[in-house]
């Protein structure tokens, strides 16, 4: 019984700083607005998933679901390739 107690309370030290994660996870916005294909020509929405420096945000960040971040990162390259959005920010 005391080698429990001793688990739980290590348990416990050990989870006392981090935030709770619980909850949902949001939904897919390209699923939410039923858009089938990203649009390399739309740069707003190519803007959005899109760091200051011009990386490409990961899909725990925008929220996409898998297939939608794979269109999506596709979509900022190809728009990268025909000089619509860059590679690099401005320093």
């Amino acid at each position: 019984m005391a080698k429990q107690r001793g688990r739980q309370q290590t348990a416990r030290r050990r989870d006392r700083g981090k935030p709770a994660t619980g909850g949902r996870r949001k939904p897919c916005q390209f699923c939410r607005d039923k858009i089938d294909v990203v649009d390399y020509k739309d740069f707003g929405m190519l803007r959005r998933a899109m760091s200051e420096k011009g990386k490409i945000r990961s899909a725990r960040i925008t929220g996409s679901c898998r297939r939608h971040q794979a269109q999506l990162a596709l979509a900022i390259k190809r728009a990268r390739e025909l000089g619509l959005l860059p590679y690099v920010s401005e320093r």
